[in-house]
């Protein structure tokens, strides 16, 4: 009831009777309800579940606290005669997560309403953790760290890294994540220069670096973790960025302090990068939030001008990319403390051959 609540406030804030919700990871958030498809509508009254048959039953289970209204044929109508029959004029809307077509949808079937732009209201609510959320990341996190310990061995000259990816991914279910947080990322070798690379058909060679980056979803919340790793002894210009990169992790995290700007935080991983002339191969941000998305506010990066505050769960995460060389990414997710960042990430950082 605290998220409904502190909802509502802003809702009175910007003039909105009713709140229409359809993007999936803000009504989870909300209600509890992980069905596709559906619809949340809040008042300052009450909320309501909007589902198809498929979903009754499990918005039932998960969202016992809301209405749940089962609707059949046009959503828009049953939409339109929802918002008659509680009597509201004043919607709110995501514009970020509704698409053109079906806010011309929206238009032309529900009557006699003004739609306000509420885009960021949920995410405004999401951007702190509550101790119960806390819990159930650290759970995701501890989740991906084990999976990644027990899958060391399998790591080794003559495997695809789509193996590699497929075995962390099932040690982590094994575990108890609902599935990875996104699609898993082993770059080896040269591949190793892209960012994103997710895991190919490539058969991984004594004497590369691997990049893994990954993430277990937990009761809905999503954790990411990057090591690389290197098979074999690795070459001296690997072994050289893997310092640098590291020592520009453990500093940007020791920068995570409340009331530290995201651009503060960023500045500290790529100005300890770019002294080492190494600053344009560090491309992306430092880092990001973490929670029923994967990427979520607030953004690492050189623009941002938000302050980190207590309660908010980060990634730290650097890198240094060599086309046609490979490359090395450390990451970490972060909990802004009152005392200091947590770190929540327990596997090793210092420099791992197998």
């Amino acid at each position: 009831m605290r998220k409904i609540v502190e909802l509502r406030a802003l809702m009175s804030e910007k003039g909105i009777d009713a709140l229409l919700i359809e993007k999936q990871e803000n009504y989870f958030y909300l209600t509890g309800m992980s069905g596709e498809d559906s619809f949340c509508v809040v008042t300052h009254q009450k909320v309501v579940m909007i589902v198809d048959f498929r979903f009754t039953s499990q918005a039932k289970a998960q969202a016992p606290d809301c209405e749940v209204f089962e609707y059949s044929g046009d959503v828009f109508a049953t939409l339109n005669t929802m918002f008659h029959d509680l009597g509201v004029s004043r919607i709110g809307y995501d514009p970020e997560s509704t698409t053109c077509s079906r806010f011309a949808q929206a238009e032309k079937k529900i009557f006699n309403v003004k739609f306000i732009d509420a885009s960021g209201l949920l995410e405004t609510l999401r951007i702190c953790k509550s101790e119960d959320e806390m819990e159930i990341i650290k759970k995701a996190v501890g989740i991906a760290d084990s999976a990644f310990s027990s899958s060391l061995p399998f790591i080794r000259p003559g495997v695809a890294e789509l193996d590699v990816a497929a075995e962390i991914e099932y040690r982590m279910r094994k575990l108890g994540a609902s599935g990875p947080s996104f699609e898993t990322i082993v770059a080896s070798g040269a591949r190793g220069a892209l960012p994103h690379g997710v895991a190919s058909e490539k058969i991984i060679k004594f004497g590369e670096a691997v990049t893994i980056d990954f993430g277990a979803v937990y009761n809905g919340y999503c954790s990411d973790m990057t090591r690389t790793v290197f098979v074999g002894t690795p070459k001296p210009q690997m072994k050289r960025i893997y310092e640098i990169v590291l020592v520009a992790q453990k500093n940007a995290l020791a920068g995570c302090l409340a009331k530290a700007t995201c651009r503060e935080v960023d500045a500290i991983a790529r100005g300890i990068i770019s002294q080492a002339g190494f600053g344009e191969n560090f491309g992306h941000g430092t880092g990001h939030g973490v929670g029923v998305e994967i990427h979520e506010a607030p953004r690492l990066n050189s623009r941002s001008e938000i302050e980190l505050q207590e309660g908010m769960v980060v990634t730290v995460e650097p890198g240094i990319y060599l086309p046609d060389v490979g490359g090395v990414r450390i990451e970490d997710m972060v909990l802004i403390g009152e005392a200091g960042p947590i770190i929540l990430t327990q596997t090793t950082k210092e420099m791992l051959v197998i």
